[in-house]
This record gives C-alpha cells, sequence and structure tokens, in this order.
C-alpha cells in the first residue's frame, strides 16, 4: 500500500513538473510568409495554404499566427513542419475578437482605468481613477466618492487584455525542437468568393463573336494575402452546414508559366482553374482576372415566339393579340480557342453601330457549360417583328377531346429576310390534323414550325391541332 502510494505520488509530482514548465510566446506575422496559395470554391469558401518561417524555442511554445483569415473554420486548421524536427501539437485558439475602442472597455469591465479630463481653468490635465462598471450600452464609471454615467474625459488603459488582438490570430501551444524551421498551415474560410463574367462583341454581320471571360473575385475574409498562387474550383461542392471535426488537404500549387490567361483541369466532377502568375488579394477588396479569351466563335440568332398549353383547352377569346419574339444568339463551346469548361456567369453582349461604337444589346445567365456543348443567351425581343395568334375555330368533341385551328400572322420590317421559329406546347395526347406548312416534333409536348419572312413582308402560319386530356 505505500509503495502504491509513493507511485501515485511520484506521477503528480512529474505533472506538477510538466504543468510548472515555462510556455515561450512567439509571433508570426504575415512578414514570415514564404508562399501563399488560395483555392477559392463558388460558395463563398476558400482553402488556404501558407509556409512560414518561423524561430522556435525548445520546449513549450505559444505560437501566435497573426494576420489569419478573420472568417476562418478553426476546426478545419492544420498546422505542420515543412522542414526541421516535427511538431507536437497540444491545443490551439482563434482570437477573432479584435482591438477596438468599445471592445477594449468591454474587457475592462470590473477594472480599473485612468480618466483623463482638462482643468477647467488652466491647460494642466487632471488624472483620476476609476472602475468600469458597465459598457455597451452606456458607460458607468465608480470613482472613489461617485459614479458618473459616459466617458468624461480621455480613458487610459494600462494594457491591452491577452484575448483581445489588434489582428485576427491562431494561437497554438506545442512542443518543438529549438531553431528556425518553415511551417505550413491550412484553413477552410468563409468570405471569399468569385463569379464568372463574360463580355461578347458581335461582328458587324452578326455572324460571329468575340468572348473574353473574367474572374471576379471578392475578398471578404478578414485577411489579405500577397503574391498568391490563385486557384478556382467551378462545380457545386456538397458541404455540411453543422461544424464538422475534419481536416482538408489543399492541392499543391501549379507550377509558373509564361501564359497570363487561366489554365484548367479535372479535379474529380468538378473543374480547377489555375493563375499560374502570381496575384495579390487584399482585405476588402474586388478585383477581375483574365479567364479565356475567344474570337470569330460562329453563332446562329434565332427568333422564338413560345405559347402555352392552356391555349389548346377552351375557347381562346383574345383577338389581335401581337407577339414580340425572343431574340437568341446560340454557339457551340468548341474549337480551337474554346473547346473548354465554361464556369456559370452572366453573358453581356455588345453590337457595333455605324459608327463603329460598341452597344449594349442584351445580357443572359449560363449554367456551368462542359466542352463541346452548345450555349444560348437570350437577348431580349426584336423590335422590327410583330405576330399575332388567332384562334379561327373551336369544338367540343368529347368531354376530354377538343380540336381548335389557329392562324400565326408573321411581319417582318427588318431589310433583311428572318426565319421566326413558333413553337407551341401541347397537352395531353395531340395531333396535328391539318397545317399550312410541316410541323416539327421536337418532344412529346412541343410543336414547332420555323416561319421564314422575307424582308418587309408578311408569312401565315395555319393550323390545326386535336388534343385529348
Amino acid at each position: 500500500m505505500q509503495k502504491r502510494a509513493l507511485i501515485v505520488g511520484g506521477f503528480l509530482m512529474v505533472g506538477m513538473v510538466q504543468a510548472a514548465e515555462p510556455v515561450r510566446d512567439v509571433t508570426s506575422s504575415a512578414a514570415d510568409r514564404e508562399a501563399v496559395a488560395v483555392t477559392v470554391y463558388n460558395d463563398d469558401l476558400a482553402l488556404v495554404k501558407e509556409r512560414r518561417r518561423v524561430d522556435l524555442t525548445a520546449g513549450l511554445t505559444r505560437l501566435s499566427l497573426r494576420e489569419v483569415a478573420a472568417k476562418m473554420r478553426p476546426e478545419t486548421a492544420l498546422l505542420r513542419a515543412v522542414s526541421g524536427h516535427s511538431l507536437i501539437l497540444i491545443e490551439q485558439n482563434f482570437d477573432f475578437d479584435l482591438l477596438t475602442p468599445e471592445k477594449l472597455l468591454e474587457k475592462y469591465v470590473g477594472r480599473e482605468v485612468t480618466v483623463i479630463r482638462p482643468h477647467p481653468t488652466s491647460d494642466a490635465e487632471r488624472r483620476e481613477r476609476a472602475t468600469v462598471l458597465a459598457a455597451g450600452q452606456g458607460t458607468v464609471l465608480r470613482f472613489a466618492d461617485r459614479i458618473e454615467t459616459g466617458v468624461p474625459g480621455r480613458l487610459a488603459f494600462d494594457s491591452v487584455p491577452p484575448n483581445l488582438r489588434d489582428r485576427p490570430t491562431l494561437s497554438i501551444l506545442l512542443e518543438a525542437a529549438g531553431g528556425k524551421q518553415a511551417v505550413e498551415l491550412s484553413y477552410l474560410t468563409g468570405g471569399l468568393s468569385w463569379k464568372a463574367d463574360y463580355v461578347a462583341n458581335l461582328s458587324t454581320d452578326g455572324k460571329s463573336l468575340d468572348l473574353n471571360g473574367w474572374v471576379t473575385l471578392t475578398n471578404r475574409s478578414g485577411a489579405g494575402f500577397d503574391h498568391t498562387t490563385l486557384q478556382l474550383v467551378a462545380g457545386t461542392v456538397n458541404r455540411v452546414r453543422a461544424p464538422e471535426q475534419r481536416l482538408y488537404a489543399m492541392p499543391a500549387p501549379s507550377p509558373v508559366a509564361k501564359s497570363m490567361a487561366a489554365t484548367q483541369e479535372s479535379l474529380m466532377d468538378y473543374h480547377l482553374y489555375s493563375f499560374e502568375r502570381p496575384t495579390s488579394i487584399a482585405d476588402n477588396q474586388t478585383k477581375q482576372l483574365a479567364l479565356l479569351s475567344a474570337s470569330a466563335v460562329p453563332l446562329r440568332r434565332e427568333y422564338l415566339l413560345a405559347g402555352n398549353d392552356w391555349y389548346y383547352r377552351d375557347r381562346y377569346f383574345q383577338v389581335g393579340q401581337k407577339l414580340k419574339p425572343a431574340v437568341f444568339i446560340e454557339f457551340e463551346n468548341r474549337g480551337g480557342q474554346l473547346g473548354k469548361p465554361l464556369p456559370a456567369g452572366i453573358v453581356r453582349v455588345y453590337a457595333r453601330d455605324s459608327k463603329g461604337a460598341a452597344q449594349f444589346v442584351g445580357e443572359d445567365r449560363i449554367p456551368h457549360t462542359a466542352k463541346n456543348e452548345k450555349t444560348k443567351l437570350r437577348l431580349g425581343e426584336a423590335f422590327d417583328i410583330t405576330a399575332e395568334r388567332v384562334q379561327t375555330s373551336y369544338r367540343k368533341i368529347a368531354d376530354n377531346v377538343s380540336e381548335s385551328a389557329w392562324r400565326f400572322e408573321v411581319r417582318n420590317a427588318k431589310d433583311e429576310a428572318v426565319t421566326v421559329k413558333v413553337q407551341e406546347s401541347m397537352p395531353g395526347d395531340w395531333e396535328v390534323v391539318q397545317e399550312s406548312q410541316k410541323h416539327t416534333k421536337e418532344s412529346a409536348r412541343v410543336a414547332s414550325w420555323n416561319v421564314a419572312v422575307p424582308a418587309g413582308g408578311t408569312t401565315v402560319l395555319e393550323y390545326g391541332v386535336r388534343v385529348k386530356w
């Protein structure tokens, strides 16, 4: 029994010695960064990886890594040794409560400050000690003989509380061998996002376009990153919204190349875009980077009149309804200069007037578009093309069967011939029983007619449909 007590006592003594071991503080700022790589996702998420050169002391060290992102997810932070001896991590704290006059006053509730105010009759200053009783909703100070509200003068504080930082700081308690070595810190953070924007310039004849893509990157993470290797991930990455204890690895940065535009590669079922020229991303900054450039991309223009299936279920009482066809342009993502995955974004289209000045003619949003896929943009409605839809007859054959006839008159005031696509959605089982020109059955619910209209002319389309629903 006595021997057992001695053993337990020995363990207690070892624990007391370890607890009493001094902890040395080492601070690392952004100036210690040797390399930074940032991978940004579409959904307000980024993966930051930075290598710093730090001078560690032997034994227990509290390493304070300053100027990390304020929106860091600390549960994803991972520190490892790149050169030198390995590190033994014991605990880490993320201090994002930043130093402001209001925060400093809140931290001093229950503590004394010095109140400094001018003397009423001279240039001298009076100093008086007071205890802060409340802050936030209003300041309450207790002096030796009274209590005052508000701040009667300047306040002088004895020191800055250790948990109040002037920059977001990741504080890690670790055990390491002494000496200078490189460490690598990686973590996920919010506040960084990107989107693609495109500018399309139509040729004079309207048969091709020049396409330029830009990445618009916004940084509200609370940290800036200088001389950074930037990568972007296009695609929808599944995220668990509740906090999870998981560490994420980061893809290695691409080697530096001469090309200024982004290169892309597959990353599982996503696409990774790498900007091989390092860039700087300041906090609270939006910047644009060139993504792609392609010239003389062939396109096709389409004028579309699209109807609804409820037209065919009953009598249509509106007479002389004037319609304007939607204007679309379509091009294929293939060829030498294109033929690469296009991230989702807005395409803004410009055409040149008679004096050669570019004029805005419409915009549309495209989804993530794989190579060799078609891209279709709706620009607006045609001004010089007008159509009128008239139901010329309707009869009910049975309770759920009807037959109706329709007349489209399409007028073209342009100086060139056009083709207008009349696309009608059909309800239930349907059949075209008569028509002035052949239709195309695009799907089980859609019939369409391509109506050619001469310059300054008119073309009439007539057809009849039997539907059963």
